[in-house]
């Protein structure tokens, strides 16, 4: 793990944001040490809480746009039914067209809630990286770490290391079975040297569990000593209930408690998204896109598990504790979501929207008083044509029963007189 280099696929964000939220939780780290309380799990719970805190503004604004989408839907729907099987490049035009003027009736844009998700995914990926790497960015855990590398290798600071000095490391996380592939595969220490393979063997002992712990003394018998009272300490800050958080809560069919971690993450994840979904636009739920969601809601909590399963169990904690976190926050959202008058949201993003369109020489968006009138005067007539077409077809059902109560009447369908009366009965009725 080099701290400074930076990955092809966002790494230019990645790295910077992974690199504060690390200082975060080290300051969180040395605050519970100065308590006396040397633990990552309690850690990482503290740090989880901090992070839904400062992005809380972006939380509400994100759900304030799903809030307005359901004002809107039943508009788009509308727009979209009218156009509904007309794929000509004219008709998707204006489709285009009169769907951006809903929008801009309401004050927001097509791309207005992608915003907070565009700001928050960075955050959230360099979160896992921190979490997945706690010695990488966090200084006060690695010490202990960088104190063992200094130990095996004879050496006194990183600066020291010279290409090869890990290799003995690597054998033993070898033989031992220690997994060098993960996310990120951390056993290369090809062409390595100085704080960067430094770097590289604390990604190696972080794998370690207590029992791998004893072999390195063994393996190492001049750093012995050095190795068992940082391994002491590491183990301590590691457990958290009993469970070693370095190590995966798979470790066979036999069950153990750290497999609890999973079952947690998965519960709580699809509790989390359900309340998420009462504040959401209304779906027809024979819709692909609600048949889709429903999907999501019940294999997205799966993936957790497996995750949890396989992953070392500092993210299970992070992922149990980042959804309780999460719905209480959704508790809080929503009440509050429950009272904002809409209108007055409207209004105000009207107002927001003419300011920008000033800016560009533009004139404004005329502003639609009780701008919500509008979905409940559609969603009243979708629901009176509903009604008008249901009474039509329980009129021509009605119609059509009685008409086979009137020919059915005494008469055997297979007599020839039975013929000849529904002849004269068609008559009859027909000749009044």
């Amino acid at each position: 793990m080099d701290y400074l280099v930076l990955t092809k696929t966002g790494g230019m964000i990645l790295g910077p944001v992974s690199q504060i939220l690390g200082w975060i939780m080290d300051l969180l780290f040395r605050f519970t040490s100065s308590m006396g309380i040397l633990n990552i799990g309690l850690c990482i719970i503290l740090f989880t809480l901090v992070v839904k805190v400062l992005m809380f503004p972006l939380t509400i604004k994100q759900q304030k746009s799903s809030k307005l989408m359901s004002v809107m839907q039943p508009e788009l729907q509308a727009v979209q039914n009218k156009y509904k099987g007309k794929t000509d490049n004219e008709s998707m035009m204006k489709m285009n067209v009169e769907t951006k003027a809903v929008y801009e009736k309401y004050g927001t844009s097509m791309t207005g809630g992608c915003l907070q998700l565009l700001i928050q995914m960075p955050i959230l990926l360099a979160l896992y990286r921190v979490i997945y790497n706690i010695p990488a960015y966090v200084s006060s855990v690695k010490t202990y770490f960088m104190q063992v590398v200094y130990a095996i290798t004879n050496t006194a600071a990183a600066a020291d290391l010279k290409e090869g000095a890990g290799a003995a490391l690597l054998q033993f996380a070898e033989e031992n079975n220690v997994p060098l592939v993960g996310v990120t595969k951390i056993g290369d220490l090809t062409g390595v040297a100085g704080e960067a393979l430094g770097n590289k063997m604390v990604d190696i002992l972080y794998k370690l569990n207590p029992e791998q712990w004893g072999e390195l003394g063994k393996r190492f018998p001049d750093a012995a000593t050095v190795i068992s009272e940082n391994s002491v300490a590491i183990e301590k800050m590691n457990e958290f209930l009993g469970i070693n958080l370095a190590t995966n809560p798979w470790q066979g069919m036999t069950p153990n408690a750290a497999w609890l971690i999973p079952i947690l993450a998965g519960l709580s994840q699809w509790f989390s998204a359900k309340l998420m979904m009462s504040n959401q636009p209304q779906q027809d739920e024979n819709s692909t896109s609600a048949q889709m969601m429903k999907q999501m809601n019940v294999m997205m909590p799966m993936m957790s598990v497996f995750f949890c399963f396989t992953f070392p169990a500092a993210i299970g904690i992070y992922w149990v504790a980042s959804s309780v976190f999460q719905i209480i926050q959704q508790l809080i959202v929503n009440a509050y979501l429950n009272k904002v008058d809409m209108d007055e949201m409207i209004q105000k993003n009207l107002e927001k929207a003419n300011a920008k369109r000033a800016k560009k020489g533009l004139p404004p968006q005329k502003i639609s008083q009780n701008a919500t009138m509008n979905a409940k005067n559609i969603q009243a007539a979708r629901e009176k044509e509903e009604k008008q077409r249901s009474e039509k077809l329980e009129k021509t059902r009605q119609q059509v029963k009685e008409s086979n109560e009137y020919y059915n009447m005494n008469a055997n369908p297979e007599s020839l007189a039975a013929k000849a009366a529904m002849v004269a009965k068609y008559n009859e009725k027909h000749n009044k």
